[in-house]
Order: structure tokens, then C-alpha cells, then sequence
């Protein structure tokens, strides 16, 4: 764990998948799609039309526009698969709603993660859940229930598929973000476990925290420098801040 003199924050930047979910992000992935296709397969669709088309729509929310990430992701899709957004987007929330919400049924929360969000709340720090916005808010509130967190509205943004006009690590994602809090990026701690999409915020001036019990270091970073360590170090960490000034 690293130790240094805490900076004065007003905003604190929270990632969510393998930073407050103790989740491995392949294994994820894997149930998502199967899951995605065994629903389409139910529902009389082509599951291997449908999973084409819903990766090529990712891919296109990840490719720079300045349009709002689920206007990229419907018009790919409804090019490819043959279906109107009207027709297909009520069966995707009810995947949301059912299907989806049993790959969180393995998931051992952290109790820090909750702890931390409450401890940074109850100090009147503004929070933003940053995480990848490649979803609907359906799907972001059903991870955080599975990391412990029940109450979404214990932040005050979140970053879903409709809100959002980049993806990470692009830095008009973060800009964006920062604009949208209304404070200076150096205010903001971004909290995160990836070297590459969450310390792109500290580009622009943000500060960082890397949770390092899901790592993800794609551009092999040399973060002993910075402050790092366990979800129970920041947690302690966390507890350690004054009051949001």
C-alpha cells in the first residue's frame, strides 16, 4: 500500500467492474453473451444474428462520435440484425431484468465497497460512477447491487449508455465528466483498477487511486509511485479525508 498526504477533493470518480465488483472481466464477458444468445435463441430470434450484431454495436460506441453512445449502438444494430430499435430494445430490458441478473449470482461483494461509497457520502463528497457506458442504467444498477451497493442513487451521475458521448480511455469520456461536476480536474480522485481507461482521467489533471485486487495493466505501468493498494486500503484511505469542504 502506498501512503501519501491526502489532496483536497470535491469529486470523487468511481469505476465499477473490478473496482468496487470483484469481477474478472473475460469471464463476464462470456456469461454475458451466453446468456444474451440462449435469450434470443427463447424468444425465436437468431442468437448468432443477434450477437453479431450487438458486438458490432459496441464497437461502434467505442469509436470516436460525438453522438450519444446508444444512437451508435442502435443504428449498428439495426442495420445488421434487421430490427428496429422500437422493436428490439423492450426484449433487451427484459434480458436486463431477468436473464442478465443471474451472472451475478457467484459474486462474493467486498464489504469495503459499500463502505467506502457510504464513508465518502456521509463526508459530502460528490460521486460519480464512471464506469465503462456501454450499457442502459438497468444493467449498471443490477452490477452495483451485486457489489453491494442497493441504492444507485448514492451517486450523482452514472454513466450509461444514453448519458454518455465517449467510452473510455478517450479523453472527451473524462472531459465530459469533469465538465459535468462542475469542478476543477484537480479536485477529482479517479478510483479505478485499469492503467489504461481509468488513469486517462489523470491526463487531464485528476489525481488517482488504482485498486489493485482486480488489476488490469494492459500498458504495464509503473504505478508504485501513486496511490494504490486493496479495496480495504481505500477504504481506509477514504476514511482518513476531511469533510468535503
Amino acid at each position: 500500500m502506498t501512503t501519501q498526504e491526502p489532496r483536497r477533493y470535491k469529486t470523487i470518480f468511481f469505476d465499477l467492474d473490478g473496482t468496487l465488483l470483484p469481477i474478472d472481466m473475460d469471464t463476464f464477458l462470456r456469461e454475458y453473451f451466453s446468456k444474451l444468445k440462449a435469450f434470443a435463441d427463447k424468444r425465436g430470434y437468431d442468437g448468432e444474428k443477434i450477437l453479431f450484431a450487438v458486438n458490432k454495436g459496441v464497437k461502434a460506441m467505442l469509436e470516436e462520435d460525438t453522438r450519444a453512445n446508444d444512437l451508435c449502438f442502435w443504428e449498428t444494430f439495426e442495420a445488421l440484425s434487421g430490427f428496429t430499435r422500437a422493436e428490439f430494445e423492450p426484449l433487451l430490458m427484459e434480458f436486463y431484468e431477468n436473464d442478465f441478473d443471474e451472472i451475478g449470482e457467484t459474486v462474493m461483494p467486498n464489504p469495503a465497497a459499500a463502505r467506502t461509497v457510504a464513508t465518502l457520502k456521509e463526508k459530502g463528497y460528490q460521486l460519480f460512477l464512471t464506469t465503462m457506458p456501454l450499457f442502459p442504467a438497468i444493467a449498471v444498477e443490477a452490477r452495483l447491487r451485486w457489489a453491494g451497493i442497493d441504492d444507485a442513487s448514492v451517486f450523482d451521475r452514472i454513466t450509461t449508455y444514453d448519458n454518455s458521448h465517449a467510452a473510455k480511455p478517450q479523453l472527451a469520456y473524462y472531459e465530459e465528466n469533469i465538465a459535468l461536476s462542475a469542478g476543477e480536474p484537480d479536485e477529482i480522485l479517479m478510483v479505478g483498477n485499469n492503467t489504461r481507461e481509468d488513469l486517462a482521467c489523470c491526463e487531464l489533471g485528476a489525481d488517482g487511486y488504482l485498486v489493485t485486487d482486480w488489476l488490469l495493466d494492459p500498458i504495464d505501468f509503473d504505478y508504485r509511485a501513486m496511490k494504490h493498494g486493496s479495496l480495504e486500503d481505500l477504504l481506509d484511505f477514504v476514511t482518513a479525508l476531511p469533510e468535503c469542504s
